[in-house]
């Protein structure tokens, strides 16, 4: 194997660090990786024997056709010594020890919004092919994997990965990301080399979308940790993979949970371009349950952004969607989306919209739908549950009715302490915004205060 900077190599390691090579790799733009060596003096014939193809696939790549198989991109990695990661392949040794070397440069650290600009870059290149949002996307550099995998995979192999992401994802539900973040962690770690095995192309195909989803996966565990770039990236690397299995339904859910991301980081402009690409895959993919949920969380950044009108009309899509989908054959990714995942959101778009347009003419609506997604979720569901016995405590308090929203956000508190999720503690801040506001009230302020100390935060004296 050629390694940069070796003597078989005519490349520079330099090279490969070189900001514009760096965007072409991390889009996977062979032809622009190519012509960019053309430009540090390697030709064509150089380029074929390092990467095993003819020079007229080079010539026919450096005219501009697309290189889209695992494989293929592998071996040109391999061949030019370009770090996996910087492809979002599977990381090998030498990627990890690069990407160790410059973790703590000054450079790293980059500002949320333009790593919000980098995920919508890269969602839309995914998504329609083309540089919506800005050129710079970003790289999504997967883990290093440890475990040796197996020459050659089959169908089995395949059906292990995605009963481990069904098992996982059930510890999530149920006692939140922090509980099984680690675990679908290490299973990547396993399940990204074996892509690398010989397969048939259905098993390949197969592969590609059961990674997608425990990357997907991951991301959605790191972003209940709190961890939201490693959410960011592991998002990245799905739409990627859910691309290549040919499987628009899941880059649809990919694109809604990176959204959420941005909706909890009180970004809703941006939380509802992703939404929207993810729209885009959804009816692509003639799924009515992925334009269902989608709807309904736009309706959820309208609400935030104040816009009454647009939320009201989504959350009806929403319902027509929904009552019109198979939920029975929902795939395992879109399963939590049921009736009482759709009274939830239509209780949490109205409950925000009782926080930012009216709340008489809200908390009247939202009440109603959070009671019945509440009495509707079992043990299994737990965060889900915290989260709207939350919110239904702010419509209380927001009613008047303190000594009901007290009882109430108790409740919350109670549930959540039992859950290793960050997302339950920041969903509580807006209540014990409401609570302070009515601290004269004995109720108000022991809630108030009970709220600080589970989220660490303060409380006024």
């Amino acid at each position: 194997m050629n390694t940069i900077g070796s003597q078989g190599s005519p490349v520079t390691p330099e090279v490969w660090d070189q900001q514009e090579m760096r965007d072409a790799l991390a889009k996977r733009e062979i032809s622009s990786v190519y012509r960019l060596l053309r430009r540090h003096g390697v030709s064509q014939r150089q380029i074929a024997a390092l990467t095993g193809q003819s020079q007229s696939e080079v010539s026919e790549i450096l005219k501009g056709r697309q290189v889209m198989a695992y494989d293929v991109l592998a071996r040109i990695a391999q061949g030019l010594g370009v770090p996996r990661g910087y492809m979002g392949l599977a990381y090998d040794e030498a990627t990890a020890v690069r990407v160790a070397a410059t973790s703590e440069a000054p450079h790293s650290e980059e500002d949320e919004s333009v790593k919000r600009r980098k995920f919508l870059a890269h969602a839309a290149a995914i998504t329609v092919g083309a540089a919506v949002f800005g050129t710079d996307s970003g790289s999504w550099a997967s883990s290093p994997a440890q475990t040796p995998a197996p020459g050659r995979i089959g169908m089995t192999d395949v059906r292990q990965v995605e009963a481990a992401t069904r098992a996982l994802r059930t510890l999530d539900y149920q006692y939140g990301g922090g509980s099984c973040r680690d675990a679908v962690v290490a299973q990547l770690s396993w399940g990204q080399q074996m892509l690398g095995a010989n397969a048939t192309d259905l098993v390949k195909e197969r592969l590609y979308v059961a990674l997608a989803d425990l990357h997907n996966l991951a991301g959605w565990t790191s972003f209940d940790t709190g961890l939201y770039d490693s959410a960011r990236n592991h998002f990245g690397q799905a739409l990627g993979l859910a691309k290549q299995g040919r499987k628009e339904e899941l880059v649809a859910n990919i694109l809604y949970r990176m959204g959420r991301v941005y909706l909890h980081q009180n970004a809703p402009d941006d939380a509802l371009k992703v939404f929207q690409l993810g729209q885009l895959a959804a009816l692509d993919s003639g799924s009515e349950l992925a334009v269902g949920i989608l709807c309904a969380n736009e309706a959820w950044a309208y609400a935030k952004m104040g816009a009454d009108d647009q939320a009201i009309k989504l959350l009806g899509r929403a319902r027509d969607e929904f009552a019109r989908a198979n939920v029975a054959e929902a795939p395992a990714w879109a399963k939590f989306f049921d009736a009482n995942d759709l009274s939830a959101m239509i209780g949490t778009v109205h409950t925000e919209l009782a926080q930012t347009v009216d709340a008489k003419k809200y908390t009247r609506l939202a009440i109603p739908a959070l009671t019945k997604a509440i009495s509707g979720y079992g043990e299994d569901m737990s965060r889900s549950r915290s989260f709207n016995l939350t919110s239904l405590s702010i419509n209380h308090l927001l009613e008047g009715d303190i000594d009901h929203g007290a009882r109430v956000g108790r409740q919350a508190i109670e549930l959540s302490e039992g859950l290793k999720s960050v997302r339950t503690k920041d969903r509580m801040r807006p209540l014990q915004h409401e609570a302070e506001k009515r601290r004269n009230n004995p109720d108000a302020r022991e809630l108030a205060e009970r709220v600080a100390r589970f989220t660490g935060s303060d409380s006024a004296a």
